[in-house]
């Protein structure tokens, strides 16, 4: 049985580019848990705090509750539930697997898989974020999920998965003239430089192509920011600032809250901005919540 291949193909709600990472988030919790003792099952009360706080940091702005992959994983093969009365999940309900002291773990096969191989572990954490998060967000799940140690080992691409364009980087930080579109930052050692990435609008894990139009040249912090759903890209190409964000320091103030409003830095003329169906997915599936007024100078 290949368990790469089975992870990533998790059966998700999918269409139109909408983000569903509640499984993805949920297997690679109870991988970091199974690092940490391989023996140890999940009860539903004793970890729904614990996924809550996952899918608000990594899920889409739409809430939904643990309790749903908690119950729906089991039809993907690698999961498995008990309850107080024997094998099986009482369902989605958040009462029931409450009351039922309702415990996952990894199914038994796919832990003694991973027993034996131990390097499967690295592998399926690294297809489940590569098909569900950005790279700016892989070290920090692995830190949020336990699996920060995790050997990512070398593995083949399955038949018809995509490869990355590495000349994507190259070709979107020239067009934004090696400037954040954000803020101008433009650091450089010698004439190398640092501090800049290219990020996806569309994220690539989402269909988002490795093209100029899907891409722009970013701090790493506004990188992050913006895979965050802090920041985004309103209509005329303004910045947006989630309402939700919450700094009071004037270097909050300075360099997030004080960019409502402004227009992009690039690209520059003759190379094509961000296409609008790229950025309205990035509004709907990972900005948070409503746009600050632009800020006033």
């Amino acid at each position: 049985m290949d368990w790469v291949e089975r992870a990533a193909q998790l059966r998700q709600w999918t269409g139109n580019g909408i983000r569903a990472p509640h499984k993805p988030l949920l297997l690679l919790y109870a991988l970091g848990r199974f690092q940490e003792d391989a023996d140890g099952g999940l009860r539903y009360s004793a970890v729904e705090e614990d996924l809550k706080r996952l899918l608000a940091e990594y899920g889409p702005a739409n809430r939904t509750t643990p309790a749903y992959p908690f119950h729906h994983l089991v039809s993907d093969g690698v999961w498995e539930v008990r309850t107080d009365r024997g094998p099986g999940s009482p369902g989605t309900g958040v009462r029931e697997l409450r009351a039922r002291g309702a415990t996952g773990r990894l199914a038994p096969e796919l832990r003694a898989a991973l027993r034996r191989e131990p390097s499967l572990l690295g592998r399926i954490t690294g297809v489940l974020l590569d098909q569900h998060f950005p790279p700016s967000l892989h070290g920090e799940l692995r830190e949020a999920v336990g699996l920060e140690q995790v050997p990512v080992g070398a593995e083949p691409l399955p038949a018809g998965r995509r490869q990355r364009d590495w000349r994507m980087r190259e070709m979107v930080l020239t067009a934004y003239e090696y400037q954040c579109a954000f803020c101008g930052y433009d650091g450089r050692i010698g004439a190398v430089p640092v501090g800049l990435e290219a990020a996806h609008v569309r994220w690539w894990a989402f269909d988002g192509p490795d093209d100029i139009d899907n891409g722009l040249c970013l701090c790493a912090l506004h990188h992050k920011l913006f895979d965050k759903g802090v920041l985004g890209i309103g209509e005329g190409h303004r910045i947006l600032v989630s309402q939700k964000f919450v700094g009071r320091s004037p270097a909050a103030r300075e360099h997030v809250t004080a960019l409502a409003g402004r227009p992009l830095t690039g690209p520059q003329p003759g190379t094509s901005p961000v296409a609008e169906r790229h950025r309205s997915w990035h509004t709907e599936q990972v900005f948070h919540g409503a746009p600050r007024p632009a800020s006033v100078t």
